[in-house]
């Protein structure tokens, strides 16, 4: 993975050049890194690292332009530029010919900042889908950017302050999502967001919009062209021999696996997770899928010994608050790779999201036909649901379905589950604003340009569930583990083919992923296509009943975090008794993130 960062002054007042060298601080972390840096006076400064190179950078009298990622060019002329020369080279002659509508013509996962000091204007910009991640603040004349949180608060004029607003959304959404941070004035990029700052005037806007229009090809013709998307998506990745992919032994995992072993001229080398947990372990399905595509498999068991040993680290590496808890098992199979001599991962995210995987997809389906209903119907329906007790169901569809999209998606939310003065006290409570998440939730629900239930729940996912969320994860997992990751299933090719799919056939009646599972029929192993989704889902919860170590941990961290004034300590009191009383699974969800909460604060010296 790269990294970039910088700062620059938007007025006549000048900083410290130096603090440039404080931002890559961070850096020391990291082994083997190839770094790149540019000043302009006491102006401006940019820099970045990198495992394998550093990024691209440019530098004249008049501008500073860096650019990290994989980009590819829909000018022609920019994409030989990048060919003969590099990336930045290309971008600087594109914005001097195209200004800020270069963003246009850039593809690919990247992140960029363009510079004119003189001018005291700069360009932020992130890629389509978020892969590579782009973070800012802008207060009193100052820009400060950088890939990660970290960039940003080593610059010796930035308040680095924890601000409540972001412990909040991490506690509702089990992540901070973008544009929102775990620190005050700090901003996150959203996916194809960029940020111009000309002088005094702040400009932050989306350059790119995904397009829903519905395909008139016939479904034979689309489903024979997924196959040839998915080959294209792969052979981008340009993959070599110590390039290996992740194998959960999914739909997504395994399509990977199996159009990677394709193109390649030797056996792939794939690498899965197991947990010696009754339902969660999906080691037999790997096995299946390694065994149809002949691939070299190499198998890890996470046990409870190695979350205890992990979870100081991972708290570290974030640079906010992260709780979802399959960092662990992504960042042993990450480490696996490293050890077995893989320079680069494949991974499979982002299938569920542009082909209709995810359960609440059926779910909001069903409820959304309560809309359809007439008005006579309803009449007659709604006091019979509230009479009879044995219509208890038909209460509680009805009580959901009445609610609008997208607030319908956060009914079983911890935090709207009980008052929030159960869960937060008093004096945390007034420092927030708890309709923030759900106004976000709307906002990226709203932007869609469709119509389509299903098309806007799939755009919201491609920010909150993969954006923010499952490729933060997996980016940073493999980068601690020291390894580079590439998403094939995010191909922008790829991306672009699944949204013009009518929803009709992506969710046929209440089937998840029809589309898709008809057209990997000939392709996948049967079991692959009949099985449920899982992924590498950690078993937190039913080992911290089973492991005396773990539990012990996770009682020492809910009773230091419970003096801290955010959760109510009587709520923490009752989410662990509930939890050895058998509801193991579910409260262990909580107990994870108040742990991983407290962890983060430990970690960066939160007191």
């Amino acid at each position: 993975m790269s990294t970039i960062y910088g700062w620059l002054s938007t007025t006549e007042k000048t900083f410290d050049l130096n603090s440039i060298d404080q931002q890559g601080a961070t850096a020391k972390t990291l082994n083997r890194l190839h770094s790149c840096v540019a000043k302009h006076k006491n102006i401006a400064g940019m820099a970045g690292y990198g495992l394998k190179i550093a990024p691209s950078l440019y530098q004249s009298s008049t501008l500073l332009v860096i650019i990290e990622g994989d980009p590819n060019w829909s000018d022609e002329e920019l994409q030989n530029i990048a060919n003969s020369s590099d990336s930045s080279q290309a971008l600087a002659t594109g914005f001097m010919k195209y200004g800020r509508l270069v963003l246009n013509k850039i593809h690919g996962p990247f992140s960029l900042c363009i510079i004119e000091p003189k001018r005291h204007y700069a360009l932020l910009a992130n890629d389509r889908l978020g892969i590579r991640p782009l973070a800012y603040y802008y207060q009193n004349g100052l820009l400060v950017f950088g890939s990660k949180l970290d960039h940003i608060i080593a610059h010796p004029s930035v308040n680095k302050i924890i601000d409540p607003q972001g412990i909040y959304n991490y506690l509702y959404a089990h992540m901070i999502p973008s544009p929102y941070s775990i620190y005050k004035n700090i901003c996150k990029l959203q996916p194809s967001e960029f940020i111009e700052i000309d002088s005094d005037k702040h400009i932050r806007n989306f350059y790119w919009q995904a397009n829903y229009t519905e395909s008139i090809l016939s479904k034979k013709t689309l489903m024979e062209q997924v196959h040839t998307q998915l080959e294209q998506s792969i052979a981008t990745c340009v993959p070599d021999q110590q390039t290996g992919v992740f194998l959960s032994g999914g739909l997504d995992s395994s399509t990977v696996t199996g159009y990677f072993q394709q193109i390649a001229e030797h056996p792939v080398n794939a690498f899965t997770m197991g947990f010696e947990a009754e339902g969660y372990d999906e080691m037999a399905y790997a096995r299946i899928v390694a065994a149809h595509f002949k691939v070299n498999l190499h198998e890890y068991y996470v046990s409870p010994a190695d979350v205890l040993n992990s979870i100081p680290l991972i708290a570290q590496a974030y640079d906010e608050p992260f709780g979802n808890a399959s960092a662990v098992p992504s960042y042993y199979c990450a480490k696996l790779a490293r050890e077995r001599g893989m320079t680069r991962l494949l991974a499979g995210d982002g299938g569920d999201e542009i082909f209709a995987g995810n359960s609440r997809y059926a779910k909001q389906k069903l409820f959304e036909y309560y809309h359809y209903l007439p008005s006579f119907a309803k009449a007659a329906i709604e006091p019979m649901a509230n009479n009879i007790s044995f219509l208890g169901k038909l209460q509680s569809y009805i009580l959901q379905a009445k609610i609008n999209m997208p607030d319908r998606l956060e009914t079983y939310n911890f935090l709207h589950r009980s008052p929030l003065l159960e869960f937060l006290t008093e004096e945390f409570l007034k420092q927030i604003d708890p309709e923030i998440p759900i106004v976000s939730c709307r906002s990226t629900y709203s932007r869609a340009d469709t119509d389509d239930l299903l098309k806007r729940m799939l755009y919201l996912d491609s920010k909150f569930t993969l954006a923010d969320n499952d490729i933060r994860k997996v980016n940073r997992m493999c980068e601690l583990a020291g390894i580079e990751v590439q998403y094939p299933m995010l191909q922008e090719n790829l991306v672009t083919f699944s949204a013009g799919i009518p929803s009709k056939w992506l969710l046929q009646g209440f089937e998840l992923r029809s589309f898709y599972k008809k057209s990997m029929r000939d392709f996948l192993p049967k079991e692959t296509l009949s099985k449920s989704k899982q992924g590498f889902g950690l078993p937190f919860g039913v080992w911290m009943v089973q492991d005396k170590e773990l539990k012990q941990f996770a009682l020492d961290n809910l009773f230091s975090f419970s003096k801290r004034g955010i959760v109510n300590p009587v709520y923490i009191k009752n989410i662990i008794q509930l939890h050895q009383k058998g509801h193991s699974s579910y409260y262990g969800v909580m107990i994870w993130l108040l742990i991983m909460l407290e962890q983060w604060l430990i970690a960066h010296d939160v007191s």
